[in-house]
């Protein structure tokens, strides 16, 4: 028994003396070692477990994790942790599972990662049964959940996405109405950590609509913005307004955290009215005309209604629909008119729609009078005959009547000379 420790001891000092994996070490148990690797993708300024576990008897545990075979990171034995040699960069942000160890599990716990502690990490484990060995690869990335904004400058209107930590290097692409746009402004900030990035377009088409998608290679994940504008609303003072926001189905996934805001734009900035915590299934209202209806929220309706307007309404509404996957932005821009101008507007507007009546109706008469006393070629040739009959009629009835007087007025002279030569025969006869 006596003779086990001093080699354990033994075993030890050759495992700290060594600054790189030492074959004699490994010699001493050579037929009990076994090479596997893992890969673990960790998230910056999280925790991680490195894993490793043995099939070994758990008797006389040396655990010894290292880091590109070189540094020392952690190191356990005799029930208990060794950090004297532990390299400075993982002091205080390491730790083993003490009562798993007994189970044959050696994970090691790396908390607060930084992208400095990407690399190699080898587990080792000796017992008194032999040795095992576990490569393990550490991969750290960042991907801190983009925004999109809309912002107003002077006359032009711009869409951001921005991502605040981010690593390796994400790809950004923007459409506009499924057409990519390749000329984007992208700001980046960072060199040996993590980036800052900013990717700014501006809005051409208020009638089409834009996405914007952010993709980390390391982690999978792609983010996406997409910005619509709906139509303007009209309206006057004192009455209310409906403003619609909708989710898209492809965007909408009801288990998923979100936020809902609605904004006014001021100054080119958005000026919070309300906000909705689908976590908490809270609302906060801070604008007392706007009405929002949590069982519509819930529904997946973010419609609200501003009640009691009034001239300095006038302006731009923003919806905004966020999750750790997408942001949502809907605009709509609003119109308010005094009483009495939307009454002359109304006024205006029959009037207008009279007027219009009235000239068609007197382009209509204007039209079948001249009809009527402009007839048509076909309409003079198809009445043509009839006429020539009428007039050919109207002839032989004239005829018939100057040959009827003058029948009778040669009847007349006929019957005076008659009675003439009568009246001269009476007298001879005297």
């Amino acid at each position: 028994m006596k003779s086990q420790k001093v080699l354990y001891l033994f075993l030890i000092s050759i495992l700290f003396q060594s600054t790189s994996e030492d074959p004699q070490f490994f010699n001493l148990f050579n037929h009990f070692d076994t090479n596997i690797e893992k890969t673990v993708i960790g998230r910056l300024n999280e925790d991680v477990i490195l894993p490793c576990s043995f099939d070994n008897e758990p008797e006389e545990i040396v655990i010894h994790w290292k880091i590109q075979d070189t540094g020392y990171v952690h190191t356990y034995y005799q029930d208990r942790d060794h950090l004297e040699n532990q390299d400075s960069r993982y002091k205080r942000r390491t730790s083993l599972f003490h009562s798993e160890i007994h189970n044959r599990n050696a994970s090691l716990c790396l908390r607060r990662l930084s992208l400095q502690d990407e690399g190699n990490y080898t587990c080792y484990v000796g017992t008194r049964s032999g040795s095992f060995r576990e490569k393990v690869v550490l991969k750290v990335g960042a991907f801190v959940t983009p925004v999109m904004k809309y912002e107003k400058r002077n006359t032009s209107s711009i869409l951001i996405c921005s991502i605040l930590s981010v690593y390796p290097r994400p790809s950004i692409t923007w459409h506009m109405n499924n057409t990519h746009i390749p000329d984007s402004k992208v700001e980046e900030i960072g060199s040996l950590g993590s980036f800052y990035i900013n990717s700014t377009v501006n809005i051409t088409g208020p009638d089409s609509y834009y996405e914007c998608a952010i993709k980390n290679s390391l982690f999978e994940q792609t983010w996406k913005g997409r910005w619509t504008m709906k139509d303007d609303l009209h309206t006057k003072q004192s009455e209310q307004v409906l403003f619609s926001c909708d989710v898209p189905n492809n965007f909408f996934l009801p288990n998923q955290d979100f936020i809902v805001t609605w904004s006014r734009m001021e100054n080119g900035i958005p000026n919070i009215l309300a906000y909705f915590v689908n976590s908490s299934q809270n609302i906060t209202i801070s604008e007392p005309r706007l009405s929002w209806k949590k069982e519509l929220i819930i529904q997946g309706d973010f419609s609200s209604i501003l009640k009691d307007l009034s001239i300095p309404d006038n302006g731009e509404y923003l919806c905004n629909i966020s999750s750790s996957t997408y942001t949502l932005l809907t605009i709509q821009t609003l119109h308010v008119a005094e009483a009495a101008v939307w009454n002359n507007v109304v006024v205006l507007v029959v009037i207008l729609v009279v007027l219009v009546v009235l000239v068609v109706m007197v382009g209509i008469v204007v039209k079948v009078h001249k009809l009527r006393r402009h007839p048509s070629p076909s309409a003079v040739s198809n009445s043509g005959g009839g006429d020539q009959r009428r007039q050919q009629e109207m002839s032989s009835t004239d005829n018939a009547e100057e040959i009827n007087e003058g029948s009778c007025i040669a009847g007349g002279s006929e019957d005076r000379s008659n009675h003439s030569g009568k009246l001269s025969e009476a007298f001879s006869v005297y």
